[in-house]
């Protein structure tokens, strides 16, 4: 060690601490996820982000600050949120956005994350605030793109870019659990009743139908009268059925319907 400090001399010690201590300074390495925006003496250096690969610097004149290209997830934190129809539901959302101008999301915002995860949470209570139940539950998937829509509006100015908004769950009060399952129950009574009033109604025109038919074909009476015979004397051995032709038994109808228009 003595003999390489007598070579190098008292400058060159100097040389060689200054250099390990300047290089590192100097030299940064970013990623390909990484842009790099570089202030000198407190102002931009350049329009646009560096990066990536090696950025040479400029000690103490440069400072550097990395910002990631990557999608980033936030979650919204929890809270409840009453409904336009004054009911109270406890709701939470994820949100997915990227860095699409990282000089913007320097320096128009101080920290972009948490701006952007407040502002998430204040546009969830406004929107949720603006829907009914039934159609926060029923058509959720519209929800989420108005969302998107709105965060990603206001966000343009930072510079990100919110590409997609979930909400995750939606926590509703025990008593209203127990309504909506009563309001189910009854619409499905509903529904069978219907169904059952439809039946009815169509087994009652269709025996109007045949009853038509019959009344145009009297031999159809004695075939239908025949073949209840059948099934009666299938199901009852014990059962013995005399037929007596309905022609015999006309004079005596004729003669009762006589006896009442006198």
């Amino acid at each position: 060690m003595d003999v390489l400090i007598a070579k190098l001399g008292p400058w060159g010690v100097v040389i060689v601490i200054a250099a390990v201590i300047i290089l590192p300074q100097m030299l940064r390495v970013l990623r390909e996820y990484e842009r790099g925006v570089i202030f000198r003496l407190g102002k931009l250096h350049a329009k646009g982000a560096k990066g990536p690969g090696l950025i040479i610097l400029i000690p103490i004149i440069d400072k550097m600050v990395k910002v990631d290209l990557r999608v980033v997830t936030i979650d919204v934190t929890r809270q409840e949120v009453m409904t336009r129809d004054n009911v109270p539901v406890t709701v939470d959302a994820v949100v997915y956005f990227r860095v699409v101008d990282p000089v913007a999301a320097i320096i128009k915002v101080e920290n972009y994350l948490r701006a952007t995860a407040l502002l998430a949470q204040t546009t969830l209570r406004s929107v949720v605030g603006q829907v009914e139940l039934d159609e926060l539950l029923a058509h959720r998937d519209k929800i989420n793109q108005r969302l998107q829509e709105i965060l990603d509006r206001q966000t343009d100015p930072w510079g990100v870019k919110v590409t997609t908004v979930e909400v995750k769950d939606v926590v509703l009060p025990d008593g209203m659990k127990r309504a909506m399952a009563k309001q189910a129950e009854a619409e499905r009574e509903r529904r069978a009743k219907i169904v059952n009033a439809e039946g009815e109604y169509q087994a009652a025109e269709k025996m109007v139908q045949a009853a038509r038919m019959m009344a145009q074909e009297p031999v159809s009476v004695q075939l239908r009268f025949l073949q209840t015979m059948r099934e009666i004397a299938s199901e009852h051995n014990t059962t013995t059925f005399v037929p007596v032709p309905i022609d015999l038994l006309a004079p005596l109808l004729k003669r009762d319907n006589d006896q009442l228009r006198r």
